[in-house]
């Protein structure tokens, strides 16, 4: 499989090297999460050819003894050298049992001794569940799919951006598809990606025998991405459609959904007044190709598909992302980061004057002097409307 480095995520992680914080490397499954941190220890190596890097990848057959806790604190203890830092790397580490009493041991003992990384299954590191488990500082770091940019590098032989935007649209960002030249096998490689992450990941962390609730739920947001709901309609919509349950359970299944990091959830932010609502918002797609393999192609709403990545490339840039109100106007994004603020529509086709003044509209009522973006499918250079910037999407995921 080709291989691209991906120098962001990897500058983050040196960024925090030697820090006592534990590193973990969390996100979607087939996200690359165990190539990072192999391209870590590598860099580590690379730079300093007396570090002593201890590198356990859980999922061979010679680290099987290893899945018992005492034998693995012990390896590590063997392995480590006196008077140096030791780069601790644990590959799936939810395969050893009681995993978190050695990290945690590791990092009591001697703050200054053990660099410890990790990665893991999802159904064992959920996000809501890392404070819990480790009882010293950690610093997570979200692997997300392929962006745009890294798609362009990985085919570089695509030289029409535009075209290799419509096919990234298709394809999205987990590599290990595409490897498949066949779209069914494609296709299916995704499709078990989501099966995994419903079925394993989610079923067996919440003991969930029967997972028709969850799949069903899973389904409706995908076709149904970037509208503004909340558990109460989710609930009503799956009971008309004959799926018995409610708004509890849906509540508690948004959650596991977005733990697993198979969506993202974008609460709504009161532009005016300034401060964030807690009823309703939007939920996003880790990958957009997963909507395509799981539901086919029926109902192309481009419009909510391009919105959605956006979204996600906002995330990969380090942004908070709301969905903004404004009276009874809506802004797609408001984007923040320490003392930046983006506000964000995104549309599909605005060369209807019709279309690009809807879009224009909320954007122009806002009174701060905060930047203000239409990103569409513009297929041209930038332009400005009454100083808004109206860019092309393809660009804007390239050129930022």
């Amino acid at each position: 499989m080709k291989i691209i480095s991906r120098d962001d995520y990897l500058s983050r992680l040196e960024a925090v090297r030697g820090l006592p914080d534990i590193k973990i490397l969390t996100g979607i499954r087939r996200a690359g999460k165990s190539k990072l941190l192999e391209e870590t220890a590598k860099r580590i190596r690379r730079e300093n050819q007396k570090a002593n890097v201890i590198v356990i990848d859980l999922t061979l057959l010679k680290n099987e003894k290893l899945k018992d806790y005492h034998a693995l604190h012990d390896w590590i203890k063997v392995h480590a050298k006196k008077g140096v830092l030791n780069y601790v790397m644990i590959d799936e580490v939810q395969m050893c049992k009681g995993f978190e009493l050695v990290i945690n041991s590791l990092h009591s003992e001697s703050r200054s001794r053990y660099d410890v990384y990790l990665t893991g299954s999802n159904a064992f590191l959920l996000s809501s569940d890392l404070t819990t488990l480790f009882t010293g500082r950690h610093f997570e770091l979200t692997t997300y799919p392929f962006s745009f940019k890294e798609f362009c590098r990985y085919f570089p032989r695509e030289k029409d951006r535009q075209s290799a935007f419509d096919r990234y649209v298709l394809e999205g960002g987990l590599s290990g598809s595409y490897l498949y030249k066949d779209d069914s096998a494609r296709t299916e490689y995704l499709k078990e990606i989501y099966r995994t992450i419903i079925r394993r990941d989610i079923a067996l962390r919440y003991n969930l025998s029967d997972t028709t609730v969850i799949e069903r739920l899973a389904e409706f947001l995908m076709d149904n991405v970037g509208n503004v709901t909340n558990a109460n309609n989710l609930s009503e919509v799956l009971v008309h459609n004959k799926v018995a349950t409610n708004h509890v359970t849906i509540g508690k299944y948004l959650g596991y959904l977005t733990d697993a990091y198979l969506f993202s959830e974008a609460k709504r932010y009161d532009v005016r007044g300034k401060k964030y609502l807690e009823q309703s918002g939007k939920f996003y797609l880790m990958d957009v190709a997963l909507r395509y393999a799981v539901l086919g192609r029926r109902n192309m709403d481009y419009g909510h598909v391009y919105e959605n990545l956006v979204y996600l490339e906002l995330l990969r840039r380090g942004y908070d992302v709301y969905v903004g109100k404004l009276y009874k106007k809506e802004i797609d994004f408001v984007a923040m980061k320490a003392s930046e603020k983006v506000y964000i529509q995104v549309s599909d086709d605005i060369s209807n004057e019709k279309t690009l003044s809807r879009e224009l509209e909320p954007l122009l009522q806002i009174k701060d002097a905060y930047p203000k973006f239409i990103i569409a499918r513009t297929k041209h250079a930038e332009t400005d409307r009454d100083g808004v910037r109206i860019v092309d999407l393809a660009d804007w995921l390239v050129e930022a």
